[in-house]
């Protein structure tokens, strides 16, 4: 099953990625190359995303947080008919001699799983492949609209194994075996459905610009990474399957330091959310245009007169930090706009944006750390039930390094 009408229904279940080995090989010079603004401290990464992830599983429970590696083990396994392509684009697109095609099919599904996402092989300790470090992402890799999966598509080359490995999985794991065979897959792959535009512009749509922001506003950003091409096309897909009513194109600057969407603005409660003032509340460098499947266009200088005036009046703008500069600029860096709520009024953040904590304690909300979530729910495991109004802290000092928050870090496949 598949089900998420909003950003801030409540979680029940959800796809992650904790840290691989590979990450540890990320060099300074390399670091651009594959996505990173910096090199982490493996072991230190590792225990933050496990604070993370158990805070999830203290939400949902454990067996509802799923990772990413054991839905490819488990798909390696099943005698999928997709493995053997699987592995023979894996090895073309790393321009390896093709007799490895044998050597890796011939490895037990979990040896196989290894391979592919850390790009080492465990038995000899060869280096096959590049890391693929921003796997930790999982909102990019997939969105889930209303009963529907958007396959995306990434703009560079180096998320490129990604991307074989999640379609390869989505279209071979038995709990998508449904998707499949309703034909509710949207897959941005397919060159027949999803082909370059006329004057040569590709497809490329990131899942962190790609919000199913209200219950039938989808809303994706012409970003860095997703092309306006992109948009044109899987707009005109949704309105084909009436899978929604209006596809909502939000424009803002093609730089790095707000490459999605979700870099600018996260909803955290029915009338909150979270946001970099300059672009969303102010309008600077960026538009908005609302396509609907009559055929209508509305336009608005900005998201927040958008919001205003189609999805909710009363809609209260919280900025990060606090809307003051230099803290502004500083915090939407460390993802101070990049919250994943687990239900309407709670929601998680870094622990190392305060001036943007003080903007959601002034406006209603408590501050929790991720430790102190934990222990309260295991006293009380009716805990995160009865919590209200509450922004969940995570321990960020290497997480944040990878330039992605607890939005980016989770792929929500249902809410209700």
């Amino acid at each position: 099953m598949i089900q998420v009408s909003s950003e801030i229904g409540l979680l029940k279940k959800v796809i992650v990625h904790k840290p691989d080995i590979g990450i540890q090989r990320i060099s300074p010079k390399r670091a651009e190359e594959l996505l990173f603004d910096d090199i982490v401290y493996y072991p230190k990464m590792v225990e933050e995303h496990n604070v993370f992830t158990r805070v999830l599983e203290c939400a949902i429970s454990k067996e509802n947080v799923i990772r990413i590696e054991d839905l490819l083990k488990e798909s390696l396994g099943s005698d999928s008919p997709l493995k053997k392509e699987l592995i023979q684009m894996v090895v073309s697109e790393e321009e390896l001699p093709k007799s490895l095609i044998n050597t890796l099919l011939a490895k037990d599904p979990d040896a196989l799983a290894s391979v592919l996402i850390t790009g080492i092989d465990s038995s000899n300790q060869h280096v096959l492949f590049d890391p693929i470090p921003n796997f930790i992402f999982t909102r990019d890799i997939a969105v889930s609209i209303k009963d529907h999966l958007l396959i995306t598509k990434a703009a560079k080359t180096a998320r490129q194994r990604e991307n074989l490995i999640t379609r390869f999985i989505f279209h071979s794991h038995p709990l998508f075996k449904h998707l499949v065979n309703d034909q509710k897959i949207i897959n941005l792959n397919n060159l027949e459905d999803f082909p370059p535009s006329a004057s040569g512009e590709k497809v490329s749509i990131e899942g962190g610009d790609v919000m199913m922001f209200h219950h039938d506003f989808l809303l994706i950003g012409c970003s860095e990474r997703s092309t306006a091409h992109g948009f044109e096309l899987l707009k005109n897909r949704i309105f084909r399957d009436k899978v929604l009513n209006h596809v909502v194109k939000i424009i803002i600057p093609n730089d790095r330091s707000c490459m999605h969407i979700d870099t600018l603005f996260t909803r955290t409660d029915h009338h909150d959310i979270v946001c970099y003032k300059p672009i969303v509340y102010d309008g600077l460098s960026s538009n908005v245009e609302v396509h609907s499947s009559d055929g209508s266009i509305r336009l608005y200088s900005s998201v927040k007169d958008f919001i205003h005036a189609e999805i909710d009046p009363e809609m209260n703008f919280i900025f990060s930090g606090d809307g003051i500069s230099p803290f502004q600029e500083r915090e939407q860096w460390t993802d101070g706009c990049n919250l994943v709520a687990l239900k309407p009024g709670i929601a998680l953040s870094y622990d190392r944006n305060p001036k943007t904590l003080q903007a959601f304690e002034d406006n209603g909300y408590s501050i929790m750390e991720a430790l102190d979530f934990i222990h309260a729910c295991s006293e009380d495991p009716s805990f995160f039930e009865s919590l209200q109004k509450t922004i969940i802290t995570l321990p960020s000092s290497e997480l944040s390094r990878a330039r992605g928050g607890s939005h980016c870090m989770t792929c929500p496949i249902i809410r209700s």
